[in-house]
């Protein structure tokens, strides 16, 4: 009995495209880094990223850097803060990483409280954000903002 033929597999006429590689820092846990991590994240955008929002990815970057020290390290040890930013389905996403197992969440602060508003600012700016439980130990705290959003 003769074999059928198979069909010839397609062979795909261009390349796809490597996705980015996101960007990555490591920090010292000290409130002196959220200067710095700001920056950093202001140099890895684009020129043509908005200025809007550039504006709101560094302000989400210091809200998330500053309680990741705070709250999430202990001061007598020598730890470090994990910051990552990416592009994927249309936002940019940032992520803070700390070793500490607490969970943080928003809460309600009086009016002359000078603290404990940062999360409800992620809250706002964010159109999406979720702390996710990392394999070994602590937590990221990941965030993002839609790239079409100061359009």
């Amino acid at each position: 009995m003769p074999g059928i033929p198979l069909p010839t597999p397609a062979v795909p006429t261009t390349t796809p495209a490597v996705p980015a590689v996101p960007t990555h820092w490591r920090f010292p846990a000290r409130l002196s880094s959220v200067p710095r991590a700001r920056q950093a994240v202001r140099d890895a955008l684009p020129r043509q990223c908005p200025a809007q929002l550039s504006y709101e990815l560094r302000l989400l970057t210091s809200e998330l850097v500053t309680n990741a020290i705070r709250y999430g390290t202990d001061p007598h040890e020598d730890e470090v803060v994990e910051l990552v930013l990416w592009t994927a389905d249309g936002h940019y996403w940032l992520a803070v990483s700390d070793p500490g197992p607490g969970r943080p969440t928003p809460t309600a602060s009086g009016p002359h409280a000078c603290t404990g508003r940062g999360l409800l600012l992620v809250d706002a700016l964010c159109d999406s954000w979720a702390v996710i439980p990392r394999p070994t130990r602590g937590k990221s705290v990941v965030a993002g903002i839609r790239l079409d959003k100061a359009a």
